[in-house]
């Protein structure tokens, strides 16, 4: 079988730093990112999937995709959004920041690591089963599910898209943060170009 290539291949197992038991709570901004995704029913396309990335520290949502498909390219839009939208032309102030993550194939996938590398961000999995060492993320995608995706019956895809980035965007800009030290993302990029 291996002579005539029928074998199949197997992946190396390699290591995956681990959470531990820290918290996934951080002490300054871009210290500690997390990112997780979810799943919502559409009628017209059938389950589709949020992916965001969240900081950590003041529970902004800094990056995310709406997609009918869950692949490794739509999860590194989302982190390639937090990015740009954190460090534009700076892609040097991005070292360093750790990314959190849970297990999932897309998080640990060529492509999204590729990304993770070219910005010297660094990963860590949470434990398998416990999804509390990835609390802040979780905890959003629970408000989200609570306050917007289980409120509605998605006729389409278009729909749910607009209203989920129109709920994302008031969670942004309108709802009080429990950081207390918490900048505005005018004030944050006021503060990164002093």
């Amino acid at each position: 079988m291996q002579r005539n290539g029928w074998g199949v291949n197997l992946r190396s197992k390699g290591f995956r730093p681990r959470a531990g038991a820290s918290r996934s709570v951080s002490s300054a901004i871009n210290e500690r990112w997390a990112t997780d995704m979810t799943h919502f029913f559409c009628k017209d396309s059938g389950w589709c999937h949020a992916i965001v990335v969240i900081d950590c520290w003041n529970r902004e949502n800094i990056g995310y995709r709406i997609s009918k498909r869950q692949n490794a390219s739509i999860a590194a839009g989302a982190l390639e959004d937090a990015l740009i939208h954190r460090f534009s032309d700076h892609k040097s102030l991005a070292h360093g920041t750790c990314l959190r993550s849970d297990n999932g194939l897309i998080f640990s996938s060529k492509e999204f690591l590729k990304l993770v590398a070219a910005y010297g961000l660094d990963t860590e999995y949470i434990t398998p089963y416990t999804p509390e060492q990835n609390g802040v993320v979780e905890r959003f995608m629970r408000t989200l599910k609570e306050e917007c995706i289980w409120l509605h019956m998605f006729a389409s895809f278009t729909e749910a898209k607009r209203i989920i980035e129109d709920w994302i965007e008031e969670y942004n800009t309108e709802r009080p943060h429990q950081e207390l030290g918490y900048l505005s993302p005018v004030e944050y990029k006021q503060k990164l170009a002093a």
